[in-house]
């Protein structure tokens, strides 16, 4: 009788939890894994919303809790706290022991897990590798995969270039995005109780705006956010925004975001639950920023996506999403045609919905000895 697997997930934002929300509660569910989370970073936050409640609520087990410094967002500081996670993930680890540790993207925290999974034997796998950003995510997420022992990735262009960077293909598998995952299932708020949520006109047009920073172009967040709410009110768009990462840059679109609140040109909110997150991107007009939700997620709604800028450089997209600079004409042009498209077909290069399955499928079942331990590039 094959022994019960544990698997530790590291989650250090709303993001990454919301996208595999399902997916934990299945490998929770199976009788062939036992599951423990490592929660970090923005979870942790007030500034955040303190995400770590809905974790709590969720019933998912915590194995940890990792603290970092919680200060004015900055390149020195992410450096700093991905220092303290290693740290705390090495010590965590050491109490947990889990067979895989099971990771996502391509954010710091993800990195200081790798490292400390790497250096204690642990095999890795890796969620959502093989994607190409042209930020400093891209590095991240490929430094990430080469620590990594097993790969599951979104698309099969995503496994060719893992393929190409030396990962041996036996071990990578194509499980498509797990956030899109009974994605429409929880999109179950209509227009008007969205509206009425957030005291908006259900017969005027919505606009769901998400503008994370890009730590190479952290000085210019606040003028680009500028831009783009004076763009959308040019064309009359209620604008509902949600507060930007913790990444360097971020608090001067915080700030902006902020005095636009105050003036009430736009609602902002800290936090959406994933169910509100998703019914608004499904029932807005126009989704608006450079999340990866809008490259990813929102083709599922056929909802227009204006993206903006290089945070999503280089990535797969879907047929919805309309890339422009955060320059007043690209900007206007942009809106124009979305306003006249209006939607798009729901197809979505990103998967079917059952990733969630897969990766169970495939944590239950890999070949787990001395071997998992052994990387070697195939180039």
């Amino acid at each position: 009788m094959r022994a019960v697997r544990k698997v530790c997930y590291v989650t250090g934002t709303r993001a990454d939890f919301g996208l595999m929300k399902l997916t934990l509660e299945r490998i929770h569910g199976s009788s062939a894994l036992d599951l423990s989370l490592l929660v970090t970073g923005m979870h942790l936050s007030t500034r955040y919303g303190l995400t770590v409640r809905e974790i709590v609520a969720s019933g998912l087990p915590i194995g940890a809790q990792v603290e970092v410094e919680d200060d004015i967002p900055s390149g020195p500081l992410m450096a700093r706290n991905i220092g303290r996670m290693l740290v705390g993930f090495v010590d965590a680890l050491e109490v947990e022991r889990p067979d895989i540790v099971l990771l996502l993207g391509d954010r710091g925290e993800m990195l200081a897990a790798a490292i400390a999974a790497l250096h204690l034997g642990i095999p890795v796998a890796h969620v959502h590798g093989g994607e190409r950003s042209g930020t400093v995510d891209e590095p991240v997420r490929h430094a990430i995969s080469k620590l990594s022992r097993f790969h599951l990735t979104a698309t099969e262009e995503s496994r060719q270039r893992l393929v190409s960077m030396g990962e041996p293909a036996s071990q990578i598998s194509v499980v498509g995005a797990p956030g899109l995952d009974g994605l429409t299932e929880i999109a179950t708020k209509s227009r008007e109780q969205i509206c009425a949520d957030f005291h908006l006109e259900a017969a005027g047009k919505i606009a769901l705006l998400l503008y994370h920073p890009v730590v190479q172009e952290a000085a210019t967040g606040g003028a680009d956010i500028a831009r783009i709410i004076a763009a959308l009110r040019a064309y009359q768009f209620q604008i509902l925004a949600l507060m930007p990462n913790s990444d360097a840059g971020s608090d001067e679109i915080r700030k902006v975001l902020d005095e636009a609140s105050r003036r009430h040109e736009i609602k902002a909110i800290t936090h959406l639950a994933r169910s509100d997150f998703v019914s608004t991107m499904k029932e807005a007009d126009l989704m608006i920023g450079n999340s990866s939700s809008g490259i990813i997620e929102a083709a599922s709604f056929g909802t227009p996506v204006v993206n903006i800028g290089s945070r999503q450089n280089l990535r797969q997209r879907n047929s919805n999403v309309i890339d422009v600079k955060p320059t007043e004409d690209a900007l206007n042009s942009a809106l124009e045609f979305a306003l006249k498209k209006k939607r798009f077909a729901k197809s979505n290069v990103y998967g079917d919905g059952s990733a969630s399955m897969r990766i169970v499928s495939f944590l239950s079942s890999v070949r787990l000895d001395a071997l998992s331990l052994v990387k070697e590039n195939t180039y």
